[in-house]
């Protein structure tokens, strides 16, 4: 039974064009596969905490020798770990804020990036230890940063989270680009004619 982790960063809820396209997935996802699960987390409203000394610790400890503060720090980044590994495909909408990804993205990530967990090192190198899954990014950006344009190399967040996501073993990612939102809001283009050609993209990823 094919499996969905939708992760949803914006704090923009129903306005956010990246959730908008992330919906337009969804619903050709669970056209496409029938009887299909899916988990959701809200970035927005589940806030993840940022990395602490007690995280680090536990981390970088046997859990047999894991005090209650190391648990207690680790918890969210068990649960995030557990999420991600059942998932065939994990969707990820997000704007991008400054050329990267959103502060709490980042705070996801460094939960899901746990060496003997998520990567192993040893004398030939890094491996990922997530096997099986697939992701999706859409990205929403005010200005148009695709292949081709004078300021796709200002487009931080891409690489970085394909490079990431590699990391821990996810290796096949597909990326949906919806940039120029700033047409919208400077009246160049309605929403509506600006999301059709995308709605589409969206939907054929989500049947591929």
């Amino acid at each position: 039974m094919a499996s969905l982790l939708k992760l949803d960063v914006s704090p923009r809820g129903d306005a956010s064009y990246s959730r908008q396209l992330g919906e337009t997935f969804l619903q050709g996802w669970q056209a496409a596969h029938a009887g299909g699960t899916m988990t959701t987390r809200d970035l927005a409203k589940q806030q993840p905490t940022y990395v602490d000394l007690q995280w680090i610790a536990g981390a970088y400890s046997k859990p047999e020798d894991h005090t209650a503060e190391h648990k207690a720090a680790l918890e969210l980044s068990d649960d995030i770990i557990a999420e991600v590994k059942a998932a065939d495909t994990v969707l990820i909408t997000t704007p991008m804020y400054n050329f990267q990804v959103p502060a709490v993205l980042k705070a996801w990530i460094d939960h899901l990036v746990r060496a003997g967990v998520t990567f192993s090192a040893g004398p030939d190198g890094y491996k990922g230890l997530i096997q099986g899954t697939k992701a999706v990014l859409i990205v929403t950006a005010a200005g148009d940063y695709a292949e081709g344009s004078p300021i796709a190399s200002y487009d931080l967040l891409t690489p970085y989270l394909k490079q990431i996501l590699g990391f821990v073993g996810i290796t096949e990612v597909q990326v949906l680009k919806a940039g120029n939102t700033a047409g919208i809001q400077y009246g160049k283009i309605s929403a509506e004619d600006w999301k059709k050609p995308l709605d589409e993209k969206a939907r054929a990823l989500a049947a591929a």
